[in-house]
């Protein structure tokens, strides 16, 4: 049996926003600034569990902290966002054309309906 080495989640984007609590944190921090004590608060989580998350999210680049005095604040990065937003907008043009389409049926049963 061949095994196929899956990325680490620290080295890609996919994998780490694959988990439904990075998911929440980024939504959390579109808002802006947090520490991790209120990201943690905020989601009904750990500290601990929130600062694991977090460091995840850093090292792909989801995420960027700075420290004032002794707390570390953690805010949204978007643009490591970018290589998602590229893959997924590869189906942009998928949902465009089946939307059309539909769209095209729709007043073709219109017109069909108002020559009956």
């Amino acid at each position: 049996m061949t095994f196929v080495a899956r990325a680490a989640t620290t080295s890609d984007v996919f994998n780490a926003i694959a988990e439904p609590q990075r998911r929440e944190i980024l939504v959390l921090l579109r808002v802006g600034e947090r520490p991790v004590t209120e990201v943690a608060q905020e989601l009904g989580m750990t500290q601990p569990g929130a600062s694991k998350h977090l460091r995840v999210l850093r090292e792909v680049g989801l995420v960027r902290d700075r420290r004032v005095g002794k707390q570390r604040l953690y805010a949204l990065d978007a643009s490591g966002l970018r290589p998602v937003h590229e893959w997924a907008g590869g189906f942009e043009q998928f949902w465009n054309e089946s939307f059309d389409r539909l769209d095209e049926y729709v007043q073709d049963l219109a017109q069909a309906r108002q020559e009956d």
